[in-house]
């Protein structure tokens, strides 16, 4: 049986993988999976050598920088260092990927 389009969708053709990846992150209000695949990559560079190892990434969700700290104590730091944070994200991911961070407290994995 030759490749149909689902019901209501246009019969374009399948699309790249890349391509459909990146409206779903798109959708999920982040900038787009290649800036994802950085801010994971490269947190290290972004949160710096004071947080790196007491934070990790969550994702960016409705332009939030979304954090995981490992204890309540360093939401106060990653709040202070806000500004930091996302000159460093836009120099790394690109500008505009947040404008805002939100802190959650969750165990960090190694």
């Amino acid at each position: 049986m030759p490749w149909q389009p689902l019901p209501g969708r246009d019969d374009r053709g399948p699309e790249r993988v890349v391509a459909a990846l990146d409206r779903v992150v798109r959708h999920l209000g982040a900038p787009s999976a290649g800036a994802l695949d950085d801010l994971f990559t490269r947190w290290d560079e972004v949160a710096g050598p004071d947080l790196a190892p007491r934070t990790r990434p969550l994702g960016v969700r409705d332009g939030a920088l979304v954090i995981g700290v490992d204890d309540p104590a360093w939401t106060t730091a990653v709040r202070f260092a806000e500004a930091a944070l996302l000159a460093r994200l836009a120099t790394v991911v690109g500008a505009g990927a947040a404008t805002r961070v939100e802190v959650r407290v969750r165990p960090v994995r190694p």
